[in-house]
């Protein structure tokens, strides 16, 4: 029932969808970037979700009125030591002036349901995803017949294809088109509001629907069902197709449109449309594939296939199989690719197959959620999806001028942590998100990293450098200087953590109790990072020489990072707040991850500080994303182990049969936070990825390295064409005989440090490459060369 030769990029399940009630969270994905669907699976009663990446209802956007007055009096109160006061002092100003936004939610657009007629019970189940073709199949057997239904969305045509065979049967089939129902209590008026509005109509071959978002605009679909043979009939807003040989849809959707142009629009389309279902395949493949084998990975020589079920109970035992994580690395790629697009929406927690009214954090989280989604991307060679992150802060930067100079008399821009489309200014309005100023820095690192990735001056030039500006000007008006002549930055958040010494002592269980500090270690990571690439890029430009000595002052004002009495790097720096390890965010170990300003070779005993505080992290306040991003961390400081272990715990804790990671484990096991829901947050599917690329390979401007982390489980492998920032690597290693060979290949002027794992012992070469031994030890090598060069690794 499965094609072997692709089956390493398959994933494979022997269950439908079955969490009960909310089925789509088990449903298996298709996307191209703007249009998703989910299959659930159903035999004999399919449901297929389809949405839309512009799809959003209840959304709120206030006027924000103008409180930047406050900023001196929380300060006031902060130096009075009225810590708490301060805390909630913006917050409960805003709430007193009746300010009130709300996000908005993802709206699922519409549910594909069919019902097909069994003739004996079913037998060898399947259903996969294909992620070299972006192909969902679902086969069954009944008696000695086979039967199968495939579904991909076109990258080629942007609509989504399905057909339904069987090796011999007549398929008998209802196709209907209508509202998901809701799973929440809270979300049936609004449901029912919809509801009002559908319009159906059944026109020969064809099934119409539309309904009305709260802002007045349509959205639908229209379905076009091509039989071959067979009869169709038509019966309540419902298409019944017929002893056929063969079925085939296709489904074109439209939002914020007129439907009665819109039917008629698509239905012209859709007439038009020539080929069949392998036809339109053929024309999708070549643009779907190209994305996914932008890099590749191979940890095992094992061609075994094992279902996802399989897969997760041996996880569960202890250990993520090797198979495991190289099908997380591939299927988190492939929901990346299949989930956004350049000029499109960022990827999101939910990507484009979120199934209900009012998803739980469904909105863009910029203190560590779509960071993640993206930390991945260059060195996985999908650099050209990363402007959809750009485009998307980019067309709310006048709120987030207006959210700098009304919350704090500041120039520049603050960007709240939370946003959806078009809803830039403040929305969560209690002092761990309302107090923390990082966003924006933390976003411009994205923007620096894609230009040293590009290599795009145009872009550093018109995007980077503008936008790095007005995060530093932001800082020029918002620190103080102390008696000292430091840096104080007040208010801080280390996001989302609340010193040991203001948690309360009762040990009741409040989500932030006292956020607000000074001098967390993350803000002035931020600060530092962003003022040495805004230099950077000034000076490679000459834009902005004028204000670069002012730049440069401002870094000589920054603390120094400092260590507590266990040797750990402290999370605030000033003396009033006490460090607290029971937490799930780790946002202090920023210089090295996912900064690069400290690492082993500059500054050992820093390095050691960072090491002891991400180890004094308590296991059991973690969650799906913070375990990868500890597996990202713990790369970063050299221990594969220790960041392979973190994956372990994640597959055995936070990943749905789909392969979909969670926020928590839902059976309460011990390994994460305990709370009620578990919601689907695909962050840390993209955390994977990037988290089995920093054990495989390290990247800074002038330094890489091979296997910086590598498991000892991994013995041997391959990576093929991982990025650094002038060029690519490819390379495949094998313990157990000590070798390890590839290539480096230049696709830019590229000048960088070199390190090789020590078990290897290589002979470099290359012509016209300038290789010589670095001061650093005798396994790094300083390598020059022209674009265009190939450095060789091969076995002495």
């Amino acid at each position: 029932m499965m094609d072997k030769k692709n089956s390493r990029n398959r994933i494979s399940l022997k269950y439908p969808a079955a969490w009960w009630r909310n089925m789509w969270r088990d449903g298996l994905p298709s996307g191209n970037g703007k249009l998703g669907a989910s299959v659930s699976g159903g035999v004999s009663l399919e449901k297929i979700l389809i949405n839309h990446e512009g799809l959003w209802h209840r959304g709120k956007k206030d006027v924000l009125p103008d409180v930047g007055y406050t900023l001196n009096e929380t300060r006031d109160l902060m130096k009075k030591e009225k810590y708490k006061e301060a805390s909630w002092h913006l917050t409960n100003t805003l709430k007193e002036n009746g300010y009130d936004t709300r996000l908005a939610s993802f709206l699922p657009l519409v549910e594909l349901t069919l019902r097909m007629q069994q003739t004996e019970g079913f037998k060898h189940y399947r259903r996969e995803v294909d992620m070299e073709t972006g192909e969902v199949s679902v086969r069954w057997k009944e008696g000695n017949e086979l039967f199968e239904r495939n579904l991909f969305v076109s990258r080629a045509d942007d609509v989504v294809v399905y057909e339904i065979k069987s090796t011999s049967e007549l398929l008998t089939t209802d196709f209907q088109l209508g509202l998901r129902k809701t799973d929440r209590n809270n979300m049936e008026q609004r449901v029912k509001e919809l509801e009002c509005s559908v319009q159906y109509k059944v026109e020969d071959n064809f099934i119409f629907f539309t309904a009305k978002n709260d802002d007045n605009t349509e959205y639908g679909a229209v379905l076009r069902i091509i039989p071959t043979g067979g009869k169709m009939n038509s019966d309540n807003n419902c298409l019944r197709c017929e002893d056929a040989k063969h079925i085939q849809t296709i489904m074109k959707v439209f939002i914020k449109g007129d439907h009665v142009i819109e039917w008629a629009r698509i239905q012209e389309e859709l007439l038009e449309m020539k080929g069949d279902y392998q036809d339109l395949l053929q024309a999708h493949i070549p643009l779907h594939t190209k994305l996914f084998h932008t890099a590749s990975l191979q940890l095992s020589d094992s061609e075994e296939e094992h279902s996802n079920e399989e897969l997760l109970l041996d996880a569960y035992e202890g250990e993520a199989s090797i198979p495991l994580i190289e099908k997380l690395w591939k299927y988190g790629r492939y929901l990346f690719i299949s989930g956004t697009r350049p000029e499109g929406q960022p990827f999101g927690m939910y990507g484009l197959w979120g199934g209900d009214y009012n998803l739980m954090w469904c909105h863009r989280m910029a203190n560590e959620n779509i960071q993640m989604m993206y930390w991945h991307a260059t060195v996985g060679g999908l650099s050209e999806l990363v402007p959809a992150l750009f485009n998307y802060y980019e067309d709310m930067m006048e709120d987030f001028r207006g959210n700098a100079k009304k919350l704090y008399g500041c120039r520049g821009i603050y960007i709240p942590a939370g946003t959806t489309p078009g809803i830039g200014v403040p929305n969560q309005i209690v002092p761990v998100i309302m107090n923390w100023t990082g966003a924006a820095g933390w976003l411009a690192q994205h923007y620096y990293d894609y230009y040293l990735y590009t290599g795009d001056k145009k872009i550093l030039i018109e995007k980077v450098l503008p936008f790095m500006k007005e995060v530093v000007l932001f800082y020029e008006d918002f620190l103080v200087i102390d008696e000292g002549g430091n840096y104080q930055y007040l208010p801080s958040v280390s996001p989302e953590n609340t010193p040991d010494n203001f948690m309360p002592k009762d040990g009741k269980q409040i989500a932030h109790p006292m956020p607000t500090t000074i001098n967390a270690t993350m803000d002035l990571a931020i600060l530092k990072e962003v003022l040495h690439h805004l230099i950077e890029g000034a000076k490679e430009t000459a834009f902005y020489l004028d204000e670069i000595e002012k730049w440069q002052e401002m870094l000589t004002r920054i603390p120094q990072y400092e260590v507590n009495q266990d040797g750990a790097t402290k999370e605030w720096l000033h003396p009033a707040f006490e460090d607290r390890y029971n937490h799930r965010h780790i946002s202090h170990i920023y210089p090295v991850f996912p900064g690069r300003e400290i690492n082993q070779e500059q500054d050992q005993e820093l390095f050691e500080g960072f090491r002891v505080a991400v180890s004094k992290r308590i296991l059991g306040a973690q969650t799906g994303w913070s375990l990868a991003h500890m597996s990202s961390i713990w790369a970063r400081m050299n221990d594969g182990n220790k960041a392979l272990e973190c994956l372990d715990i994640l597959t055995r804790s936070c990943l749905l049969t789909n392969f979909f990671t969670v926020h928590n484990d839902w059976r309460n096991m011990g390994l994460n936070m305990e709370i009620e829901t578990a919601p689907i947050q695909l962050d840390a599917s993209m955390g994977i990825i990037n988290a089995v690329q920093e054990m495989l390979l390290f990247v800074s401007p002038n330094m890489i390295k091979l296997l910086p982390a590598l498991p000892t489980k991994w013995k041997k492998g391959n990576v093929g064409d991982f990025r650094f920032m002038t060029g690519r690597v490819s390379y495949s290693w094998n313990l157990e005989t000590q070798l390890l060979c590839g290539e480096i290949v230049a696709d830019r002027e590229t000048l960088i440090t070199l390190k090789l794992p020590g078990f290897a012992n290589c002979l470099l070469t290359g012509d016209g490459v300038r290789i010589s031994e670095s001061s650093l030890g005798k396994t790094y090598y300083t390598i020059t060369m022209k674009k265009g060069m190939t450095l060789h690794i091969k076995p002495m």
